[in-house]
């Protein structure tokens, strides 16, 4: 079963700090085009167009974009239960095991599966090449939602199209990665914000061998930090970019309209190079490797580093008060992209897909996603939480900010006291639909707006990577082979001419040029 061997890629990257495990489960119950037509409600009976039955219960897998426990989920759910009237059963992973917990469920088989799971980039297409997703394009096209005309981000849907069909619902943009620097380590060590790789090393360079963080010690912190040397997402090099410039570890389609894999070009081994010499020099953290976000996180709030690579918008706020939480400077610089860089990538959006397992698949679509766009209660629920648990409009005041009765404001923090809410699993500012009765919209702060109108402004869209039956059968493996190899030449240091000697020796150049030739051969079919 075909499953079984990406679970046990998935496992095997994990061990690799590795980053996709592509495909599942080609045993559910019905495939996705053949959901599409057959799809059955609670009772057994056809939902026709202006007759779907309102589920019972509905059952979700998601990762930590949804409120967590300590941020009170369960007064979440309930508040969500008492505005649809559903019973809802969450099933949430720790967010950086998420990925490696939905292939040990879906490998469980389809008796397993929840009705809702959060997926992005090749896992998208890797489940929906198996199969385990429920086709949404004539729910889609048929909903309510479509017909309101709020819809401002159909751009974004179509983006998420596989083969012209959807598997898959964006109920949001991607946004993406800028990287941040530490304005009082810039001042300190009296640079100004780099413009090229060159004069980005440099400041790598004062802030490991200097004194960036003002404690009188040299030495004692470093340049950068990230999840991994590729990222588990996509896009793959988004959060060290500055390294990877042009160059891509995983599989692009050229300007000719013909797909390549990035790590076979020249440009992928140049990246390598820089990525060792900057590791060797001391200017990357040496744990990156088995980072993962929060590791970073935590560092960066720490003063242990001082250029970080994350996401633009609301989380700009969120380092921001967390610095000044810990007792830092939360002064920060979005950088333009350096000259090498060009243009920030931004990925295609995660999508909240349903299982072709699913009994009443309309349902879901009409009384799960769709409301969570309806401009009304229960987007803002998904966008803010819940009244007098995650936001409120008494007379208070929080954190030393005072509100008069009736202001909108977020409440602080239950996992991050010091600090104050910025949203919840919707972020506002990358809204696919009008909302005009937004009440936090005045509350963005000026830092989350820079940075957001930043990226917009130097960004470019990724394309969505197609999955095949060969894709499936070895992207694990070769993926697998990608990470060791990145780390063997990062971390070990050895030659360039060592690592893919060792590419070729293992069957990486073997699987990788299978690949490339399914993509293209599925690009002249369509």
């Amino acid at each position: 079963m075909r499953v079984k061997k990406m679970l046990a890629a998935g496992m095997a990257m994990t061990m690799a700090a590795s980053m996709v495990l592509s495909g599942c489960s080609s045993g559910s119950k019905t495939s996705g085009s053949a959901a599409n037509a057959e799809s059955s409600t609670a009772t057994g009976e056809t939902a026709g167009k202006n007759d779907i039955k309102k589920p019972e219960k509905i059952t979700i897998m998601v990762n930590g974009t949804v409120t967590t426990k300590p941020n009170n989920r369960e007064a979440f759910e309930k508040k969500w239960e008492a505005l649809t009237g559903i019973d809802l059963e969450i099933i949430q992973p720790d967010h950086d095991a998420y990925f490696d917990v939905l292939g040990q469920t879906f490998a469980s088989g389809p008796e397993n599966w929840p009705d809702l799971i959060i997926l992005n980039g090749s896992y998208y297409t890797g489940y929906a090449e198996e199969g385990a997703l429920w086709d949404m394009t004539d729910a889609w096209n048929n909903s309510e939602l479509k017909a309101s005309g709020r819809v401002t981000g159909e751009e974004v849907i179509d983006n998420t199209k596989i083969n012209g069909k959807l598997f898959g619902f964006p109920v949001a943009r991607r946004g993406g990665c800028l990287t941040y620097v530490k304005k009082a380590w810039l001042d300190r060590c009296e640079l100004k914000a780099p413009e090229t790789y060159d004069e980005y090393l440099n400041m790598l360079k004062a802030f490991t061998e200097g004194d960036p963080d003002g404690n009188g010690i040299n030495g004692d912190t470093y340049g950068v930090s990230a999840a991994g040397f590729v990222g588990q997402g996509d896009p793959s090099s988004n959060y060290l970019p500055e390294f990877y410039q042009d160059a891509k570890p995983n599989f692009e389609k050229g300007e000719d309209g013909l797909w390549y894999d990035g790590f076979t070009k020249d440009n992928f081994k140049g990246a390598l190079t820089r990525l060792r010499d900057a590791y060797a020099a001391g200017y990357i953290d040496k744990e990156t490797l088995t980072n993962g976000t929060k590791d970073c996180r935590n560092k960066f709030y720490e003063d242990k580093f001082g250029v970080f690579t994350y996401w633009a918008g609301t989380w700009a706020s969120n380092l921001k008060n967390n610095l000044e939480a810990n007792g830092k400077d939360g002064e920060l610089v979005p950088l333009k992209p350096i000259k090498e860089i060009g243009a920030y990538e931004e990925g295609t959006a995660p999508v909240w897909a349903i299982t072709s397992s699913c009994e009443n698949p309309e349902g879901v679509f009409k009384y799960f996603i769709e409301t969570m766009l309806d401009g009304g209660d229960t987007q803002l629920l998904w966008s803010y939480g819940v009244e007098d648990v995650h936001w409120s409009k008494k007379a208070e005041t929080i954190l030393d900010n005072t509100y008069a009765e009736g202001q909108f404001h977020t409440k602080e923090s239950l996992e991050q006291p010091g600090t104050q809410y910025t949203k919840q699993h919707l972020d506002p500012m990358l809204s696919i639909v009008k909302w005009d009765e937004d009440p936090g919209k005045d509350t963005v702060k000026e830092e989350a707006k820079v940075s957001q109108e930043l990226f917009n402004k130097n960004c470019r869209q990724a394309s969505i990577i197609p999955s095949t039956d060969v894709m499936a059968t070895y992207n694990g493996d070769l993926t697998t082979l990608k990470n060791s190899i990145v780390a063997d030449v990062v971390v070990q240091g050895i030659s360039i001419e060592e690592a893919y000697a060792r590419f070729e020796k293992e069957g990486g150049a073997e699987w990788s040029k299978k690949i490339v030739d399914s993509l293209n051969e599925q690009e002249s079919a369509k």
